[in-house]
Order: C-alpha cells, then sequence, then structure tokens
C-alpha cells in the first residue's frame, strides 16, 4: 500500500496536523519511500481493507492524501532513475536469509 500526501505547513496547526499524520505513518509501520510517500507491505486484500480504515480514521482535515495498492510483483518492478536505493530497498539472496 502506498500513501502519497500534500499538506498544507503554513500556520503552526497545520505543520503539527503533517506531524502527527506523518508520525501515524511511521508508527503503524510505513516505510518512506521519498518525501511525502510512504509504503507499507501488507498480507492480503483484509490486511489492505484494515489499514485503509486506520488511514480515514487518522486523515488531517486540510490537504490531499491518496492511496495507491499495488502487488509485490508490481513494486518489484518499480525503476530507480536517479539517485540511491533506501536501506529497505536492498534486495536480499536466498542464500543470506536465516531460518530459526
Amino acid at each position: 500500500m502506498l500513501v502519497f500526501f500534500d499538506l498544507p505547513v503554513v500556520s503552526k496547526a497545520d505543520r503539527r496536523a503533517y506531524t502527527v499524520f506523518r508520525r501515524f505513518l511511521l508508527n503503524d509501520g510505513y516505510d518512506m519511500i521519498q518525501f511525502s510517500v510512504y509504503g507499507r507491505i501488507l498480507n492480503g486484500t483484509d490486511a489492505a481493507q484494515k489499514h485503509m480504515q486506520r488511514l480515514l480514521a487518522n486523515l488531517p482535515s486540510e490537504g490531499s492524501v491518496r492511496v495507491l495498492t499495488v502487488t509485490e510483483k508490481q513494486f518489484a518492478s518499480m525503476k530507480l532513475l536517479v539517485g540511491l536505493p533506501l536501506f529497505q530497498e536492498k534486495k536480499v539472496n536466498a542464500a543470506q536469509i536465516a531460518l530459526f
């Protein structure tokens, strides 16, 4: 699930709403992909519906927030055109995975 947002930060109340929403995303398990774009891995449509409800309950009163749900295969096919991949995006070989 990808969350894209553009929130106003003009007044002190706007900045507070931005901070509260961003902290909600981070505390709910989302990773920052780039500024104002956060992503979270989900297990199936039930989890997607659950997290959509959580997002709806924590939306700021102003601004623009969008959600896009993609499959893991679609997300993996995303190309990084400029910049370096984040630590969370580095691929792990099967030989590097240890089971306990």
